[in-house]
């Protein structure tokens, strides 16, 4: 018998505990019976929350099979904010989720409601179901069945989505991961993988993405092979996103295997820069790294 459910819908969930893991990290665990349902198909898997505001209830975000076009429509101030996370553990078996998300200042919606939530307060969010978990639109990372060698490159918004990978990738892999974060404690967040190298660094004020740039460009001097380098097509951050994920036809990795996969996810500026130095600079082969600038300074993401 076909199953029927979608590939992934709206969850309300309820807020039932709050963990602070780091200076920057705090953990969300969301209960309803409805995440009964809720997929997990692992890895960097996208999923989207939308938050309540003053002016706005949850009541107000379509919901419907084109929601996203519904929303778009809307006038600006009528839109609820969506923000998009990483599932960071799912149960389904009490029909809980964790999302950690990074608490800073107050800057919008998200970051405002990351500071005042507390227990029992609730949001949407848009995210895969047990139906087919064998299918998902929302995963990037997607390495060649051989990878010698893999690096993990990201700001603090990024590293939910290290640290599911670090959790699921085999122990026999190996690799360096490069992460910026706003606090020396915050490196702790982390988990640890054997076949790793870490070098994270925490943010100095007023240089943000110093670190990661450096850093980054740096290891892939050591780790990456020799090659000729690729012009890349520039792309203009203030107006399109920086989303380049190579696949086949069919959705798996563009390459049967690679000396060194990248995943480099964060700001837009940094995975600019990132992108021009590795494919341009060192030549490495753009069917062997991903990169996913999907939020830019100054600017709301949605």
């Amino acid at each position: 018998m076909t199953d029927e459910r979608p590939t992934s819908r709206f969850f309300r969930a309820r807020v039932t505990s709050i963990t602070d893991l780091t200076p920057s990290f705090r953990r969300f665990t969301f209960g309803g019976d409805d995440l009964a349902d809720y997929g997990d198909p692992g890895f960097d898997q996208r999923i989207k929350v939308i938050f309540p505001t003053a002016g706005l209830s949850l009541d107000d975000m379509p919901t419907g099979e084109d929601w996203y076009a519904q929303w778009r429509e809307l006038p600006e101030h009528a839109r609820p904010p969506i923000r998009t996370y990483t599932t960071r553990y799912v149960r389904n078996e009490v029909s809980e989720v964790d999302i950690d998300m990074v608490a800073h200042d107050v800057l919008g919606p998200a970051s405002d409601w990351i500071a005042r939530a507390v227990v029992g307060d609730e949001v949407l969010i848009f995210a895969p179901t047990t139906a087919h978990p064998d299918l998902s639109y929302g995963i990037d990372f997607v390495p060649p069945a051989r990878s010698e060698q893999i690096m993990l490159v990201g700001d603090e918004t990024a590293a939910p989505a290290i640290a599911v990978i670090l959790e699921q990738l085999p122990r026999d892999a190996r690799g360096v991961v490069v992460v910026e974060v706003p606090h020396p404690g915050d490196a702790a967040y982390l988990p640890v993988h054997p076949g790793f190298e870490y070098r994270v660094g925490a943010r100095t004020d007023g240089d943000r993405h110093a670190h990661l740039v450096s850093v980054v460009e740096e290891t892939a001097g050591v780790i990456v092979p020799a090659g000729r380098g690729a012009e890349v097509e520039e792309i203009d951050i203030d107006h399109d996103i920086l989303w380049e994920v190579p696949r086949t036809a069919k959705g798996g990795a563009a390459l049967k295997s690679a000396p060194l996969y990248s995943w480099l996810a964060g700001e837009a500026g940094a995975i600019k820069a990132l992108r021009r130095h590795l494919v341009s600079g060192l030549g490495v082969d753009r069917r062997a790294v991903a990169f996913m600038g999907y939020w830019r300074l100054g600017k709301a993401e949605n």
